[in-house]
């Protein structure tokens, strides 16, 4: 009599590991290289324009919003990369439910600080943009178009930066649950 034998893989959780691991390594690369990229365009952002005769700079220098913007995600850039090492090293060791709540802490952190950093880039565009009457702020993106619409990228590119780490951070926090 023959015997027959069940057709699930020999370990399910080797397999469910593997698809986490590869979810962990593109996802850190794709949140490196969206704040890498948000940071660049940030920085090369500028454009002078003359008005009544007379000459505006617009850099992101002049607005210590979009420098924390700038910093923001350039250290997010750089310990995102220091991670993508750390789980390298791990492959070789085993990730533990110890190294993932150490990347839970990690991707908590360069969350809030990405998230911080958006938001701070996101309000001072709101007001280039439309402007604050109430405040007697006027637009300056009617004007400044090229870089209204650099700064803009930079910050969507920072959003996606946002999500990528946010995922990381649930699944960090839930294989970091079996400690």
């Amino acid at each position: 009599m023959e015997r027959s034998e069940a057709k699930f893989p020999e370990n399910p959780h080797r397999k469910t590991n593997m698809v986490t691991l590869c979810a962990q390594i593109g996802l850190r690369i794709m949140a490196m290289s969206t704040a890498f990229a948000a940071t660049w365009t940030i920085v090369t952002a500028k454009q002078t324009v003359e008005v009544f005769g007379m000459q505006f700079d617009a850099r992101y220098t002049y607005s210590s919003a979009f420098k924390f913007f700038a910093f923001a995600n350039a250290f997010a850039c750089c310990f995102t990369f220091l991670s993508l090492m750390f789980v390298f090293f791990y492959l070789r060791h085993g990730l533990t439910p110890t190294s993932f709540f150490l990347l839970f802490l990690h991707d908590l952190f360069m969350m809030s600080l990405m998230l911080s950093g958006v938001a701070a880039g996101t309000a001072i565009g709101y007001v280039g943009r439309y402007g604050n009457s109430h405040a007697g702020w006027m637009e300056i993106c009617d004007r400044l178009e090229k870089y209204c619409d650099r700064v803009t990228a930079s910050v969507l590119l920072a959003y996606l930066s946002v999500v990528c780490l946010l995922v990381l951070t649930v699944i960090s926090a839930g294989k970091s649950r079996q400690i």
